[in-house]
């Protein structure tokens, strides 16, 4: 039995359609892991980038979530959302295809991968707000932790075996070449979306509204939730230094650790073990400890491992990045279930896209920022000394969530966003919980 069939059981058992989204939802993973390990690599040993260039193409890749994270949120509530998801996988799945192709050519250079980061974010920024926005179509209220568990699980399955998959393409076919696997991946993702039945009513529009009225509907509804609010900081804060370690790791690994290419996708996928247990594990965690608990819980365990990653060195020191990684990614994929499940439920449907495009501007908006301090950092003291503030930073990712009403509550409150004021919940009440990108997502 494979894993698509696996995560279909129990209450997903013979859900067609969304067997289909969470093939599709393998295949572009699969897809996207190859490249995490490939294009950094193209950049460091094909065209011999600097710590500072490496953190300008991670910073390339999130900078969409600023650019237009906002108005694709209030535009996606206007429309139709599996369109938009079909549209979005071809895109990039044409925008990664022309690296390999410029590299066949001899005619690849540095420009060009900032284009291609730049293109395939503005894509995964539509993307990924019709994703969470259109689960909630899908499936009926009862079954949104299942079916966000479930996506997380085939993500963190795809982060065990994509990185080790991605090294070993890489020393095959060279790095450019084994970004072919993500184009495939994002191409066989919009062939599965093709093949979906749901019937989604097209969004009725509000007579005389205006898309920055509508933006600031949407950004209001999340600053004035005092849960979502801090959720948003938590995370933000997370993305933060997370996109400092995405601009810091690969060079690390290469001029410091003196990795190969094949160590490197093995490192990934050892680390990503620990994701893959999060998502195992987030649902009966929730049943165990309440889900506004184990939001809080999740990050207050595991940001003290990022100490390991600075730590490390050659050799056996090599595992200690490696324990550090899996257990911080646990933490964050075990902290998104609980918290996006909840998003999806407290939020009116009219107002998903828009919720969910704030929350992704305002906890991915950060990501730019901490890719280009990283790659400033580790220029200027050293790859090392970058991490140490990584480390950090990572310290204090629980204080918002420790400082705000969820240190009170075992559940989160399921009745809907009418009573966002949840200053004086019984934190022993046992309300019934409602069925988010190393750090969390948004």
């Amino acid at each position: 039995m494979n894993i698509i069939q696996r995560l279909g059981q129990g209450p997903l058992l013979g859900h067609r359609d969304f067997r289909l989204l969470l093939s599709g939802a393998a295949t572009s993973q699969f897809g996207s892991q190859v490249t995490l390990v490939a294009l950094p690599l193209v950049a460091v040993l094909e065209l011999d980038a600097s710590p500072f260039q490496v953190g300008l193409l991670t910073a390339a890749e999130t900078a969409a979530f600023l650019l237009v994270g906002l108005p694709a949120g209030a535009w996606l509530d206007r429309v139709r959302r599996l369109p938009v998801l079909i549209r979005a996988d071809l895109v990039r799945c044409l925008a990664v295809a022309s690296v390999p192709l410029a590299a066949v050519t001899d005619t690849l250079t540095m420009a060009q991968l900032y284009l291609v980061a730049l293109i395939t974010g503005v894509a995964t920024v539509f993307f990924d707000v019709a994703h969470q926005s259109f689960l909630p179509q899908l499936l009926p209220r009862e079954q949104l932790v299942a079916g966000n568990g479930a996506l997380e699980t085939v993500r963190s399955v795809a982060q065990v075996g994509g990185p080790g998959l991605g090294g070993g393409l890489v020393q095959l076919l060279g790095a450019p070449l084994a970004i072919v696997a993500d184009a495939l991946g994002y191409l066989t993702s919009a062939l599965f979306l093709l093949g979906l039945r749901t019937e989604e009513p097209k969004p009725e529009p509000v007579p005389g509204s205006s898309l920055r009225a509508e933006i600031g509907e949407g950004v209001g509804f999340v600053l004035k939730h005092p849960l979502l609010r801090m959720i948003a900081a938590a995370t933000a804060a997370s993305n933060l230094f997370g996109a400092l370690l995405m601009a810091v790791q690969t060079v690390f690994w290469v001029r410091v650790l003196g990795l190969s290419a094949g160590a490197i996708g093995l490192l990934l996928s050892v680390s990503a073990l620990g994701g893959l247990a999060g998502a195992l594990c987030a649902g009966a965690l929730a049943r165990r400890v309440g889900q506004a608990r184990l939001i809080w819980l999740s990050t207050v365990v595991s940001s003290p491992f990022a100490v390991l990653w600075p730590l490390s060195g050659r050799g056996a020191g090599v595992l200690l990045f490696g324990v550090a990684s899996a257990v911080v990614l646990f933490g964050a994929v075990v902290y998104n279930v609980a918290q996006v499940s909840f998003r999806q439920v407290i939020c009116p449907p009219e107002l998903l896209g828009r919720m969910n495009a704030t929350m992704r501007f305002l906890v991915w908006g950060t990501m730019p920022l901490g890719a280009l301090a990283g790659g400033t950092l580790a220029a200027a003291a050293g790859p090392r000394a970058a991490l140490w503030v990584c480390a950090a930073g990572f310290l204090a990712v629980p204080l918002p969530l420790l400082l705000s009403p969820l240190r009170g509550l075992r559940d989160l409150p399921a009745d809907g966003p009418h009573a966002p004021d949840t200053g004086d919940a019984d934190a022993d009440a046992d309300v019934t919980p409602a069925t988010e990108t190393a750090p969390a997502a948004g």
